[in-house]
C-alpha cells in the first residue's frame, strides 16, 4: 500500500523540487491546447495524439483508424453524448442504451471510455450514467483494441478517448454559454480561466447545468457538473495538469417501444392487447400469450417508461498527468485517476441496479525514449458494492395503450422467495446460488449482485524499429497480473454468504509496420492478440452458480488484422485514410456467459478545411459482423412467440409466450443490430464574415433487429442543419434544426441484439434549439 501512495505523490514530490527558472539548452515538453474556432487553420488530423499510442503521435503516423473531434467541431456540430460521434467517425453506428449510452459502440460492439488516457468506470453492458461533455475539449475516437500501454480491457472494438479541459497558462477568458429547446429544454454552462503566473500557473473551472424535459412520455435528464482544472508548469521540461469533476444526475431509462413487428418499423402500428402468463395472470411475466385486440397508430413518444421509476447517480472524478523531460532523450510520464460511483436504478418493471460505491484507483507510470523505446507500469484497483435484479422484466406482455398499471411488475410472494430484500419492499438477486430445500437445485435468481475486489498489476514494454528513412516498425507487449475477490453482499438468512478469490494473468501483443510510399502517404500493417476480462457493472466480478469466480472471465482471446492507408498531401488542406480489418472478440451475454464474434469490415474517412472557411467531413463503413461458431441469446426468439393465432389478419403467432429466454444454436449468423453500410458527411460554410451555414447527413443500410431477420430496420437517413450569427465578436448566436427532413427512423436499444425481438427506439422527430455564447 506504501508503494500505491507513492505512485500517486509523484507528481507532488517532484514538481517541489523543480526549479523555477528554465535550465538553458533543454528542450521544453510538448504540450498540447487545442483551442479556437472553425476559421483557425490546424485541422483535427494535424493536431498530436498523446498519452494513447506513445508519448505523442500524428494521425498521418498512428498504424490504426483514428478520428479526432476537436473543441470547434464539437461546438459547430452540437456534439452532447457518445452517439453523436458516428457523424465523423467511421463504424461509430450504437443502439441507444435505453436513452442513455455510457459507453461508445464500435465496429459491432460496445468500446471501452478512456479520460486522459486512463480508463473509466461505466456502466454494465452499455447501460449506466448519462455522460457529461462538461469537463471535455477534445474527442479521440479510435478503432480496434487498445494499445498496450492503455492495459487489458472487455471490450475490443474501439475505444473513445476523452480529453479533458485545461487551464491555460496563456490568457484569461470567459465563456458563457446557454441553449434552450423544444420539449423544455434548458442548458446553462460557465467556463472560467485564470492566469496565476503567465506561462506558469492556471486555474480553470467549468460549471454546467441541464434541466432537460423530452419528447419522449416522462422523460428528463436534470444534472449539475462542476469540473475544476489546474496547470503548473514551472519550467521549459515540467507540466503537471489535474482536474476534479463532481457530476450529479436524474434521468430516465428509456426501453423504447415494445412489440416491434414490421408494420410497427414501417407505419408506427402497434398492435394492443394484454399479455396472459400460463397460470392467467395479466401481470407481465414469463412465457406469456397474447390475443390481439386490435392495431393502432401509436405515438412515437408513447414509450416504454413510468414516472416511479427512479434513475440517479453521483459521480466524483480525479485525473491528473505529470510529464517530465528527464534530459534529452527521456520523458517522464505519471497518470492518476480515481473515480467514485453511487448509483440508484429502479424500475416499475421490476428492474433493480444499485451501486452502493463503486471506487477505481490507477496510477501509470511510463518512461519514453527519444530512440522509440517505452516503459510503463500500473496498478489498477476496482472495489464495487452492487446490487442488480433484471430476472422478472418481461417487456413483451406490456400494452402501451393500457395504462401505467399495466407495465407494472408487482412480485408474488414466489418470486419474492428467490430473491432478497434490500430494503423494505424492493428485493434484488443475492451474490450467489443456494439449495434451500436440499434436493441439488438453487433456489434463488441470479443478476450481477456483488461484492468485488481487484488488484491489476501491469507491466509493458514497446519498441519502434527504424529500418530507413521510409520503414519503420513497432512491437509491444504487456503482461497484467489480477488478484480478484468476490462475495455475495446479501445473502438469504439461514446462509453462510459465499466467497472466493481467482489470481491470473493475462498477455497481451501488437506489432506493426509502416511504410512511406511517398512523402505524404503511408500504408500500414497492424497485427494485436491479447487476453481479456468480462464484467459486470463498474466493472466488478460475480460469482457463478457453484460460488466461484468464473476462470472463463479471465480467458477470452482476442484478435485483430487491419491494414490501412493514410495520405495527407503536402500544402493541401485534406487528409484520407482507409483501413481494411478482421477481429475476433466476445460479447458479454445477459446471464454472464459469453459469445464469440467474428468482424470483418472496409473503414474510410476524408477531411477537409479551406483557409476561406468552409469545411467537410466524410467517414464511410462496411461491416459484416457475425457470430464466430458461438451461441447466441435473446429475450424471445420472435416477436410473433408473444401472440396466439386469433388474429391472423394483424399477426401470426406462434402461442409460444414471451419472454422466453432463447438460446440459439453456435452458428455464423450475422450479428443483429449492425447496419452493414453506414455514410456519414458534415460540413461548415462561413458565406460572410459573420453567418455560417453547416449540417450533417448520415445513412445507414437496411438491417435486421431480430437474430432470426424477421424484422427490418429499413434504409435510413438523418439530416440536422444549423445557422451561425456573429453578431459581435463576443457574442454568438446558433439555430439548430435536428432531424430537419423529420425521419421515422429506428435504432435497436441494447448491444448485442438481446432484445431485437422485444424493444426498439424511435429515433426524435424534427425539433429546434438555440444556443448563445458570450466570451469574453
Amino acid at each position: 500500500m506504501k508503494a500505491l501512495v507513492w505512485l500517486a505523490l509523484v507528481p507532488l514530490t517532484v514538481v517541489a523540487q523543480e526549479e523555477i527558472q528554465q535550465q538553458s539548452g533543454e528542450q521544453r515538453i510538448e504540450v498540447i491546447d487545442v483551442i479556437g474556432t472553425a476559421n483557425e487553420t490546424v485541422m483535427p488530423h494535424e493536431q498530436p495524439v498523446s498519452g494513447i499510442f506513445g508519448l505523442s503521435d500524428a494521425v498521418h503516423d498512428i498504424t490504426r483508424g483514428v478520428t479526432v473531434i476537436d473543441e470547434s467541431l464539437m461546438q459547430e456540430t452540437a456534439i452532447d453524448d457518445l452517439h453523436d460521434i458516428a457523424r465523423f467517425a467511421p463504424s461509430a453506428y450504437a443502439p441507444s442504451g435505453f436513452g442513455t449510452p455510457s459507453l461508445p459502440s464500435i465496429r459491432g460492439q460496445l468500446g471501452e471510455l478512456f479520460q486522459a488516457g486512463m480508463r473509466r468506470q461505466a456502466g454494465n453492458n452499455g447501460l449506466g450514467v448519462p455522460l457529461s461533455l462538461n469537463g471535455v475539449e477534445r474527442i479521440v475516437v479510435a478503432r480496434g483494441a487498445p494499445p498496450i500501454m492503455l492495459g487489458t480491457t472487455q471490450r475490443v472494438g474501439g475505444f473513445v478517448d476523452l480529453q479533458p479541459k485545461q487551464a491555460h497558462t496563456d490568457e484569461a477568458t470567459t465563456k458563457l454559454i446557454g441553449r434552450i429547446g423544444e420539449w423544455q429544454q434548458h442548458r446553462l454552462q460557465v467556463d472560467q480561466n485564470w492566469v496565476i503566473a503567465p506561462n506558469q500557473q492556471a486555474l480553470r473551472v467549468s460549471a454546467e447545468y441541464v434541466d432537460e424535459g423530452s419528447f419522449y412520455d416522462y422523460s428528463g435528464l436534470r444534472s449539475d457538473s462542476v469540473v475544476v482544472a489546474y496547470r503548473y508548469q514551472p519550467n521549459a521540461q515540467t507540466d503537471w495538469a489535474v482536474s476534479l469533476e463532481y457530476y450529479d444526475a436524474q434521468w430516465t431509462d428509456n426501453a423504447g417501444i415494445n412489440r416491434p413487428t414490421q408494420a410497427l418499423i414501417d407505419d408506427n402500428l402497434y398492435i394492443t392487447g394484454i399479455g396472459v402468463q400460463p397460470n392467467n395472470s395479466e401481470v407481465p411475466g414469463a412465457f406469456a400469450v397474447i390475443s390481439p385486440t386490435g392495431q393502432v397508430r401509436i405515438p412515437r413518444s408513447q414509450v416504454l417508461t413510468d414516472p416511479l421509476d427512479t434513475n440517479t447517480a453521483t459521480t466524483w472524478l480525479l485525473h491528473s498527468t505529470y510529464s517530465r523531460q528527464l534530459n534529452n532523450d527521456v520523458t517522464l510520464v505519471n497518470r492518476t485517476y480515481y473515480q467514485h460511483l453511487n448509483r440508484d436504478g429502479i424500475n416499475q418493471n421490476s428492474f433493480v441496479e444499485i451501486i452502493d460505491g463503486a471506487e477505481t484507483f490507477e496510477n501509470r507510470l511510463e518512461l519514453h525514449w527519444q530512440q522509440g523505446t517505452t516503459l510503463g507500469a500500473n496498478v489498477r484497483i476496482n472495489d464495487v458494492l452492487g446490487y442488480s435484479q433484471f430476472t422478472t422484466e418481461a417487456d413483451l406482455p406490456i400494452d402501451l395503450t393500457a395504462g401505467l398499471e399495466a407495465r407494472r411488475i408487482p412480485l408474488t410472494e414466489a418470486q419474492q422467495a428467490r430473491l432478497v430484500a434490500l430494503r423494505p419492499g424492493l428485493f434484488v438477486s443475492p451474490g450467489a446460488q443456494y439449495d434451500r430445500d436440499g434436493d441439488g437445485v438453487g433456489d434463488f435468481n441470479l443478476s450481477d449482485t456483488t461484492n468485488s475486489n481487484s488488484t491489476q498489476l501491469g507491466v509493458f514494454a514497446q519498441q519502434e524499429f527504424v529500418f530507413s528513412d521510409t520503414w519503420s516498425s513497432r512491437l509491444g507487449a504487456r503482461a497484467d497480473f489480477y488478484d480478484v475477490s468476490a462475495r455475495d453482499p446479501i445473502a438469504p438468512v439461514g446462509f453462510t454468504p459465499a466467497a472466493d478469490t481467482h489470481q491470473d494473468w493475462l498477455f497481451a501483443w501488437h506489432a506493426d509496420t509502416r511504410v512511406a510510399l511517398t512523402p505524404n502517404m503511408n500504408v500500414y500493417a497492424t497485427t494485436y492478440w491479447s487476453d481479456s476480462t468480462s464484467n459486470s457493472m463498474a466493472g466488478g466480478h460475480v460469482l457463478n452458480v457453484a460460488g466461484e469466480i468464473d476462470s472463463q472471465n479471465f480467458a477470452t482471446e482476442n484478435t485483430l488484422y487491419e491494414v490501412g492507408m493514410k495520405y495527407q498531401p503536402e500544402g493541401e488542406r485534406w487528409y484520407a485514410d482507409a483501413a481494411v480489418f478482421e477481429q475476433t472478440r466476445s460479447l458479454r451475454n445477459r446471464d454472464g456467459s459469453n459469445s464469440g464474434i467474428l468482424t470483418r469490415g472496409v473503414e474510410a474517412q476524408w477531411n477537409y478545411r479551406h483557409e476561406a472557411g468552409y469545411w467537410m467531413t466524410l467517414a464511410a463503413t462496411y461491416i459484416d459482423a457475425r457470430f464466430d461458431n458461438s451461441a447466441a441469446f435473446q429475450d424471445s426468439r420472435q416477436v410473433a412467440d408473444a401472440f396466439d393465432n386469433s388474429r391472423p389478419d394483424i399477426i401470426e403467432g406462434t402461442g409460444v409466450g414471451a419472454p422466453n429466454f432463447a438460446a440459439f444454436a453456435p452458428s455464423n449468423q450475422r450479428v443483429q443490430g449492425i447496419p452493414p453500410v453506414q455514410l456519414s458527411a458534415a460540413w461548415g460554410w462561413n458565406f460572410t464574415s459573420q453567418w455560417q451555414l453547416g449540417g450533417d447527413i448520415s445513412y445507414t443500410k437496411a438491417y435486421p433487429l431480430d437474430y432470426l431477420q424477421t424484422v427490418m430496420i429499413r434504409d435510413q437517413h438523418l439530416v440536422n442543419m444549423n445557422l451561425s450569427w456573429q453578431v459581435t465578436s463576443a457574442f454568438n448566436a446558433r439555430l439548430e434544426v435536428l432531424n430537419l427532413t423529420d425521419q421515422d427512423n429506428w435504432s435497436p436499444v441494447f448491444e448485442g441484439g438481446y432484445f431485437g425481438s422485444t424493444l426498439a427506439f424511435p429515433v426524435e422527430p424534427r425539433h429546434a434549439r438555440i444556443r448563445l455564447e458570450f466570451s469574453f
